[in-house]
Parts: C-alpha cells; structure tokens; sequence
C-alpha cells in the first residue's frame, strides 16, 4: 500500500466516521426521515450525473439491479433511517460504535452462516470484538442510554450487514458510481414515503443546520464514496476495508471535539478492544484471499 492509498484511506475513515456528528446536528433541528430523504436525493442525482460525465451507463446487470435496490433499501433507507431517528434520542459518538460493528458482523456471518475460514486471528477478532461492545454497552446502560435510540441503531447495523452480505460481488461489472447514485435515489423515495406519513416538516433553521446538511450531502454522502471507489480499484476491496478499523475511535473522537460529548474510560478501553478486533478480522480475511 503506497502512501497515496494510505492518506485516501484515512480520508474516507475519517469522513465515514464524522457523518454521525453532523447528522446529530441534522436531526436536533429537522425531521430526520424528511432531512435524509433530501439528501439522498441530491447526493444521488449529483452521482448519477458524475456518472454520466465519466461515461457510466443505465444499463445495469441483473445483479446490479439486484445491488441497487436491496442496498438502497436495506443501508440508505433502513440502516441510515433507523440512525437519523435513534440519533435524537442518543449520542453520535455511540451511534457510531455501534455502526463500526458491522465488519465483525458481517465477519461472524460469513463464518457462521457461509462457512468462510477466517483463522484463529480472525475468531480471536471477532471474541474481541464482543467484549469491546459488551465494556460499552455495560457504561452506557448504566448511564441510562435510551434503549429505543440503542435498539433502533442494533436493528440498522444488522440491515447493513444483511445488505452486505447478500450482494456480495453483485456490483462488480462496471457502472460502479451509477450503481451508488441509484442506490441512493431508491433510499430517497423509500425514505420519502415513510417521511410523509409519519413526520412533520418542522425546521428551526439555522446556520450550523445548512451547513450540517450541506456536509453530510456532499462529504460522507458523495466524497466518501468517490474515495471509497478509487481506493478498492486501487488496492482491492478487502485491503481498503482494513479502515474501518479506525471508525470507532474517529467516530467518537470527533463527537466530542464538535458535540462536547462525554467520553468515561470504559468507552475508551471499549472502543479500543473493538478497533483491534475488527483490524484482526479484516487482516485475517485479506490473508485467505
């Protein structure tokens, strides 16, 4: 891995990892269904356009069609969905513990469910990867954390993973930031048919408001998938998935420099025990590969 890889690749940790901030912000100030809704919206008709501008093509495989839709609705309008409504009730910072589980869920699975060798590293990750979230989670209820809000983030980290297993190798063939735009544009209307039944559109307006929905549009919603997309056909797929290890610690990191969210030492030591195991489970997988 060169060094341009390597600063992309905290690039996209960190802009990954920053999306719970500026979403909490968001969702203080706006309907949160109705707020994402918009923003998929524009970040997807601004993909599809760049992938137009780049020659990418509507004529998507069968299973891109499949990619598309199960993403668009399991990670855009369920994972993302159930994260802007839990956030209103707990913090950024768990919220993004939380979600960085996902390659050791994804990790046990495929173990579990699809039988993939992942060595002893790897099961000694994913055993890590418990007790980081077990310390966590141990603080917090005590702390009184909102067991809705909690629940709510649970149930998105297992939608994503659910996606992510099921369209495994489905986006390959091309198209790649077509296929991402689209994505988006079906989270949108899924989002937006749930928003106009359930929510109404309050906003107390503000400039940290614009410029936290103007962020989260065009930083984690698009950047971060540019960047994402030149660091796997840089240096493939299970390498560059070697960042997330890093979302825990970013996550909560930046929660508390903008949010001033508190930090204990239980979420600290927890929050490194998963960073460890989800960097075992990843390095574990790129070794059978």
């Amino acid at each position: 891995m060169d060094l341009r890889a390597l600063g992309m690749g905290l690039a996209f940790a960190v802009m990954w990892s920053s999306a719970f901030t500026s979403a909490r912000i968001i969702v203080a100030a706006a309907p949160p269904l109705t707020a994402l809704s918009l923003r998929f919206l524009i970040s997807g008709l601004l993909g599809v356009l760049i992938a137009l501008a780049l020659g990418q093509s509507w004529r998507l495989t069968r299973g891109q069609w499949r990619a598309t839709i199960v993403f668009g609705i399991c990670q855009n309008a369920l994972y993302l969905g159930l994260n802007f409504v839990a956030m209103q009730t707990i913090e950024a910072g768990l919220a993004a513990i939380i979600a960085s589980t996902m390659p050791l869920l994804v990790g046990l699975a495929g173990w579990l469910i699809f039988s993939e060798r992942i060595g002893l590293i790897g099961q000694l990750g994913l055993v890590a990867g418990v007790i980081g979230v077990t310390i966590i989670m141990g603080a917090r209820l005590q702390g009184g954390v909102d067991l809705y809000g909690l629940s709510l983030c649970v149930v998105g980290v297992i939608a994503l993973t659910f996606a992510t297993l099921a369209v495994r190798g489905a986006t390959s063939g091309g198209n790649f930031l077509m296929v991402v735009g689209l994505q988006m544009l079906v989270g949108s209307a899924a989002l937006g048919i749930v928003a106009s039944a359930v929510e109404t559109v309050e906003i107390d307006w503000s400039w940290t408001l614009v410029a936290a929905f103007a962020y989260t549009t065009l930083v984690p919603g698009l950047a971060a998938t540019l960047v994402w997309f030149w660091l796997v056909n840089r240096i493939g797929a299970t390498k560059a998935a070697t960042f997330h290890f890093l979302n825990p610690f970013l996550g909560v990191a930046i929660a508390a420099l903008i949010l001033s969210e508190t930090l204990s030492a239980q979420d600290l030591i927890g929050v490194a025990v998963i960073m460890g195991g989800i960097l075992a489970v990843q390095l574990s997988r790129q070794r059978r590969v």
